[in-house]
């Protein structure tokens, strides 16, 4: 089956050579599409934004963010009309404002499919529209990342902190009257974490600390960050859930499991455990 060309979906009052394309990327804090989907003052801020050169010196703005998973993989972020140009480099110097009349209401509905070429993430419609074509529309706005189950959690920090920035209902139900122990680990180095929540904590209010502190509270972790840096810490620290119960579960049983990793993880001896 042949792909649809995106072209097929613009409208005729928006020419190509009007038009620059935003390729939104990881800015090595967050991605671009939770920013799109959690804040949309944020995400205008993203196309505000002027680096040393005048990118942005078109009439409109056509935006993408890339895709976490799948870097061939954008979702629509609107068109944007550029107001007003300032000469101020590395902030955000232009004033835009959002077309809902372009293409609104496909706006974090419209995946697109391009394999971007060279480093470039600012380029002329006409150059990259040939290649563009539609890879899916989703039924509903896109709100950032569904719960994956229990047993299939292995998310970033910067992936923790989007999720808890959304207060997502799905993620905060499924984890928030639980129990558990969980691992840390620096896929870099492969050292780990062991922690658990328990008593009146449940494991959505204990990951939530570490969205807001990055450390929640533990020393080793906090040696780590002032070691490596926030920016590592959110992009290499990765969660996952060793075991989870009910609330009703015994806290003994709960830190009984989790001293019980910390010697299988060997979390004392070669990871980030002080006790």
């Amino acid at each position: 089956m042949q792909p649809i060309p995106l072209a097929s979906l613009l409208p005729v009052d928006l020419a190509p050579t009007d038009v620059k394309v935003h390729f939104a990327v990881w800015n090595q804090v967050k991605h671009p599409i939770d920013v799109l989907a959690a804040d949309w003052a944020e995400w205008q801020g993203w196309n505000s934004y002027r680096s040393a050169n005048d990118d942005f010196n078109r009439r409109f703005v056509f935006s993408v963010a890339q895709d976490k998973g799948d870097a061939s993989l954008w979702l629509f972020g609107g068109v944007w009309e550029v107001l007003e140009r300032r000469p101020e480099q590395y902030t955000q110097s232009y004033r835009v404002q959002l077309r809902e009349d372009l293409l609104g209401a496909w706006i974090r509905r419209l995946y697109v499919r391009h394999r971007r070429t060279g480093r470039n993430i600012r380029r002329t419609f006409e150059s990259v529209l040939p290649t563009m074509t539609v890879a899916s529309v989703l039924p509903e706005p896109f709100t950032g990342d569904p719960f994956p189950g229990h047993d299939r959690i292995n998310h970033s920090l910067a992936d923790l902190q989007a999720v808890v920035a959304q207060a997502r209902a799905d993620w905060r139900i499924a984890l928030e009257s639980m129990k558990g122990v969980y691992v840390i680990h620096d896929q870099q180095t492969g050292q780990r974490y062991v922690g658990s929540a328990y008593g009146d904590t449940g494991i959505w209010q204990r990951w939530s600390t570490y969205a807001a502190t990055l450390h929640g509270g533990n020393v080793g972790l906090q040696a780590l960050v002032e070691d490596k840096g926030e920016e590592y810490y959110r992009t290499n620290m990765r969660f996952a859930l060793l075991e989870y119960w009910s609330m009703r579960t015994d806290d003994d049983h709960v830190l009984e499991r989790e001293s019980y990793w910390k010697d299988v993880l060997h979390a004392r001896s070669l990871g980030h455990n002080r006790n």
